[in-house]
């Protein structure tokens, strides 16, 4: 059974810094491709990183780039999602979801399993 569980998210003040984690079970994250995304309120839910097979990071948004960092570690089955220089506007529950393909696809409803999300909050 695919299983994913989020945590980590807190209060934040602007420019700080956070690392949200995913735990896996039921399935291989060196052998899927796993997704972040995030939903603010009265939002709808968008693509924030992406992490393939091969361990490549790739972002899904250009308002993240260059300030959110997505890795794993096999071992422990686990995702994480590092995210510095924190905005006002990346508050939003955060979810990882996987649809159990080896390719990222940056499109949300096409993924079928998510975790319950974790609450990320950066006041302004």
């Amino acid at each position: 059974q695919v299983r994913l569980v989020e945590s980590g998210g807190d209060l934040v003040q602007p420019g700080g810094s956070l690392r949200l984690s995913c735990a896996a079970s039921g399935f291989s994250v060196e052998n899927f491709a796993v997704g972040w995304f995030r939903q603010a309120p009265g939002k709808e839910r968008e693509g924030v990183s992406c992490i393939t097979i091969s361990g490549t990071d790739i972002p899904l948004s250009d308002s993240v780039e260059g300030r959110f960092t997505m890795f794993r570690d096999s071992a422990k089955n686990m995702v994480y999602l590092d995210m510095n220089n924190l905005k006002p506007e990346d508050t939003a529950v955060y979810y990882c979801a996987t649809d159990l393909r080896e390719h990222c696809n940056i499109i949300w409803s096409s993924y079928e399993y998510w975790g319950q999300g974790t609450q990320d909050a950066v006041p302004s």
